[in-house]
């Protein structure tokens, strides 16, 4: 079961990211405030989520959150800073937009760069045992999967209304057919041969 806070002294938001590991498109963060006795038995880690699951869930996190908020950058700022500075920088925009202010924040991975003066937790594989970063990785998955599959129709070759920008092999092959998008990120590793190396 889910852990609720981390610790109850200050008002403490959840947050993640979703598109890290992807080859197109922007990198989305939410951060998500939850209130006591806050529960739902299908919250988890969005990538244990079934899709249907996961959008019942952000209905149900965007009316009992006591607050969220979800940010973007995109695939040109990826390409300028480096996609770890751009999740970092995704979270601190839907920080920053917060309408009730987090004095203490979870963030699901082993970095951060800190917001502001905010005093802050790393916890990996925090979407799985805090219940607010799990509620943060429905909603940046979710509103990221909209927007690709918003995209599909102008570029439907990539298939991104199934694989949503991930190297899979369809995509990894419209690649090498069709070339690069103008939403690909030109600092990652776009080519076949390349794409056997790590990614998500």
């Amino acid at each position: 079961m889910l852990k609720l806070f981390y610790q109850t002294e200050l008002v403490e938001a959840g947050c993640d990211e979703a598109g890290r590991g992807c080859l197109a498109g922007p990198v989305f963060a939410a951060a998500v405030i939850l209130p006591e006795g806050f529960y739902h038995e299908k919250l988890n880690d969005s990538k244990q989520v079934t899709e249907e699951d996961r959008y019942e869930l952000r209905s149900f996190i965007e009316k009992n959150a006591v607050s969220y908020q979800v940010a973007m950058v995109d695939h040109e700022e990826i390409d300028r800073i480096n996609i770890l500075n751009a999740s970092f920088k995704a979270m601190h925009l839907a920080i920053e937009k917060l309408k009730t202010k987090a004095r203490f924040l979870i963030i699901d991975g082993n970095r951060f760069t800190k917001y502001k003066r905010v005093p802050h937790a790393c916890i990996i594989q925090g979407d799985a045992h805090y219940a607010s970063i799990a509620a943060a990785s429905i909603l940046a998955k979710t509103y990221r999967d909209d927007f690709m599959r918003n995209l599909h129709p102008d570029f439907p070759e990539y298939k991104w209304i199934t694989n949503k920008g991930y190297g899979t092999k369809e995509h990894r092959k419209a690649i090498e057919q069709f070339g690069l998008t103008p939403y690909h990120r030109r600092s990652f590793s776009c080519t076949n041969s390349q794409l056997e190396l790590d990614m998500e």
